[in-house]
């Protein structure tokens, strides 16, 4: 899972009720709308996020134009839960066996 998509989920999780429009995810997520949309899409695929159009009614009235907004769903939500705490815990674990640097014998008999 990218950083970005992280963030992502994280905007969608402050509060999972509320519908929220790709530019107030945006703000949220600070990331610019290119790289939000494409993750709100992919996870709209996969069942994690649904949207809808705003009423045709509201945005002529405002004179700006439509919005989408997008909700996490429930069971998006407790995945995304799940994938993130996953994530934060693989990034506090020890490196693996291979990663780590193999120790150097010194010329005095120490080990560095």
């Amino acid at each position: 899972m990218t950083l970005q998509t992280q963030l992502v989920l994280r905007a969608l999780l402050e509060d999972p009720a509320t519908e929220r429009y790709g530019l107030e995810l945006c703000e949220l997520a600070r990331l610019p709308s290119g790289t939000i949309y494409p993750i709100l899409a992919r996870l709209e695929q996969v069942g994690w996020v649904d949207s809808t159009w705003e009423d045709p009614a509201v945005h002529e009235k405002a004179g700006r134009p439509r919005r989408r907004f997008y909700r996490i769903t429930e069971d998006g939500a407790e995945r995304a839960r799940d994938a993130l705490a996953r994530t934060y815990r693989a990034r506090k674990q020890p490196l693996p066996g291979w990663a780590a640097r193999p120790a150097v014998q010194l010329s005095d008999g120490g080990v560095s």
